[in-house]
This record gives C-alpha cells, sequence and structure tokens, in this order.
C-alpha cells in the first residue's frame, strides 16, 4: 500500500507523536505507515483521513496489483 500520509502531514505541520495522539497509536506505528511497513485498519486509516483534513481515504492511501496479490 501506498500513502501519501507524510507529505501531506508534514505540509498541515503535524508531527508524527501529534498525530499518533490524535488518532490513538504510537508514533512507531505512523513512522510504519509512511514507510509502508504496516498497513492500517480500515477505521485507523479513517481516523488520519479525517485528521489531516482530507475528503477521502483514496487522497491518503493507495493499492496497486502487488498489494492485492
Amino acid at each position: 500500500m501506498k500513502t501519501k500520509i507524510r507529505y501531506i502531514r508534514q505540509e498541515a505541520g503535524i508531527s508524527q507523536g501529534d498525530l499518533a495522539k490524535k488518532v490513538n497509536v504510537s508514533r512507531q506505528t505512523i513512522s510504519a505507515l509512511e514507510n509502508g511497513r504496516y498497513n492500517p485498519s480500515l477505521v485507523l486509516a479513517y481516523k488520519i483521513t479525517k485528521v489531516l483534513g482530507c475528503p477521502h481515504i483514496e487522497d491518503l492511501f493507495s493499492f496497486d496489483d502487488e498489494d492485492l496479490k
């Protein structure tokens, strides 16, 4: 799964720690998401989307064919 979390988070001036607190996960989880080492639950993806002010989950997360195998 590809993600734009880091880019949008930095544009919004939010640290990994602050985002983590707002969505109730560890800073390490946010780091893993940003680096493609962890795929979020639908609930977590939704929370992150709302905190970062994006209208759609697809604005932050995208799949490629490899993710669907």
